[in-house]
Parts: C-alpha cells; structure tokens; sequence
C-alpha cells in the first residue's frame, strides 16, 4: 500500500479507540504485559511515532498491542507492533516467540483494522516486533521483593526494535 502524505490528516484527532472498552488486567501475566506494552509505547513515542491505538481487538481474530504512525517527509507508514516479553531461556528469546502462526494472527486483524478505519487504508504499512528479554533478579538485596507473579523481579534489557520484522504475503 502506498499513500501521499496529505497535511491535514494529521490534523484530525487521532480517537479510534473511542467505542473500545478498556481492557480489565486481572491475571499477573496481563498485568506484566501492560508494563512491558507501556514502555514499548513510550520508546516508540520518544522514536517520533504517534500512538493511533493500543490493545485494539477484534473478536475471534486477534489483538494489536500497539499500532503508530511514522510521519514521513513524503508518506507516512501505519505501524502494527506486537510487544513481547521473554525471561532468557533454553528455547529462544522474545523476538523469537512471535512465529508464524502469531504473524498470521496479527496480519488478519490488522486487515479488519484497516477495514473499520477506512482513513488508514491508503498508507504505507509494516510489522514491528519490540521485545524485551528478560532475567530474574536473584541479587539477595531483592528476594524479598516480588514482583506480580510472586517470582524474583524481573530486570529488562533494552527495548529490541525489529522494523519491518515479518511481511504480510498477498497483502
């Protein structure tokens, strides 16, 4: 997809998340997962990327946590970003975890996204990942000090930016 940028778009409010409920995080897992989407939101808005919407969903499809827009000198591109968060371990990291099949998921609810919000359909688009891997700190000045899921604090690495990270075949 390809779009000139027109000025005065950007002058309209950026609100598609004004129908959407906000999201109750109620396990520990979800509550970790807010953090890490949070702080992945505030890199990329420091990056210069303008927050569209975050935690969009489409039933039986998928959710998006984070979707931005890159203003461009001559197009501006619509950013889905899935956040990701891995303790290091044997089986890979965060960038890792996002495999096809969660492509997949993202792809199709980014197209109903693009559906319901017809003012997007003629820009540019890409998938990022952000992820972050993760240890747990087992510093004996923090044992006693748990984090939401009552394991050891967890101590990030920082944010991986993976641009362009999967493509969206037969788009």
């Amino acid at each position: 997809m390809m779009c000139y940028d027109n000025s005065e778009m950007f002058s309209w409010p950026i609100d598609v998340m004004a129908n959407d409920k906000p999201l109750t995080l109620t396990s520990p897992t979800q509550r970790q997962g807010s953090r890490f989407e949070h702080d992945a939101r505030e890199f990329l808005q420091a990056q210069g990327l303008i927050l569209v919407a975050q935690n969009w969903q489409q039933p039986k499809v998928g959710e998006l946590d984070l979707i931005m827009l890159e203003k461009g000198q001559a197009w501006s591109t619509l950013i889905f970003i899935e956040v990701r968060q891995r303790q290091r371990s044997g089986f890979g990291d965060a960038a890792l975890s996002v495999t096809k099949n969660k492509q997949n998921k993202i792809i199709k609810a980014a197209r109903y996204f693009l559906q319901q919000h017809p003012q997007y359909s003629d820009y540019d688009c890409r998938f990022d990942v952000i992820a972050y891997d993760t240890h747990a700190n087992t510093n004996a000045n923090n044992k006693n000090k748990m984090n939401d899921t009552n394991q050891a604090p967890l101590i990030n690495t920082q944010a991986e930016w993976l641009q362009g990270a999967f493509i969206a075949s037969a788009w």
